[in-house]
């Protein structure tokens, strides 16, 4: 789905709204945030919506997925609720689980995997390290193996910590890069057109600011994924 065509449909995203959160489905390739002026992203994209609606423009970003990735997101509209939803992304009761369809068969049903990553702000990559180093930080994740293909599998990932392109970098460092991955992915044949990346924040859930409800949602992927 292209940047005018994503402004266009962007009330077909939004999951749930009320007067405190939005949250919504991002479309892979399109950017949260985007650093380039003039460029859309789902931020603005909101805050146009809003207005046009009559409310105010008040929109906080609470966490984030890489631009490739499509899935759950959730934003506050007010200043309240945006406090209360970070300090529960910080205290680990904001819970988000992943699809991600890799290539190869893991051994393991279930497994964690614990890995050094370091960040090149140049390249904007991560890279896994033998050892701990200054710039390096821990990434920890948990794994359970859904289905099989003939070509892969199916994996539901569950955070433990939250460090840049995590689970892209650790999945292709274990052997298991996700399809359509361009920048972890080095089996793709050359000349080959790149998928969209197989990786969906398909679950999300948290308290509710105002009513301290639980809150569930969870979608479907689209694209090169196999049925759930």
């Amino acid at each position: 789905m292209g940047y005018s065509n994503t402004m266009n449909h962007i009330e077909e995203m939004i999951v749930f709204e009320d007067g405190d959160l939005i949250v919504c489905r991002k479309p892979a390739g399109f950017p949260v945030q985007s650093k380039r002026i003039g460029s859309m992203d789902m931020e603005s994209a909101l805050k146009t919506y809003l207005v046009q609606k009559g409310n105010p423009p008040y929109l906080a970003v609470v966490h984030r997925l890489d631009q490739p990735v499509q899935g759950l997101l959730v934003f506050a509209k007010n200043q309240e609720s945006a406090a209360n939803l970070s300090r529960q992304v910080q205290q680990g009761k904001f819970e988000k689980r992943y699809l991600a369809y890799v290539e190869g068969h893991p051994k393991k049903e279930k497994d964690c995997l614990v890995d050094e990553l370091e960040k090149d702000g140049r390249t904007n990559c991560s890279r896994v390290v033998d050892y701990k180093t200054p710039r390096s930080k821990q990434a920890k994740l948990f794994y359970k193996k859904i289905r099989e293909t003939q070509e892969g599998s199916l994996l539901e990932i569950q955070l433990e910590t939250g460090r840049h392109h995590q689970i892209r970098v650790q999945l292709a460092h274990a052997g298991m890069p996700i399809f359509g991955d361009a920048k972890y992915n080095q089996n793709k044949a050359e000349g080959e057109i790149t998928q969209d990346i197989s990786l969906c924040a398909y679950k999300l859930s948290f308290f509710h600011p105002r009513t301290k409800k639980k809150m569930e949602f969870q979608v479907k992927p689209v694209g090169n994924f196999p049925i759930v």
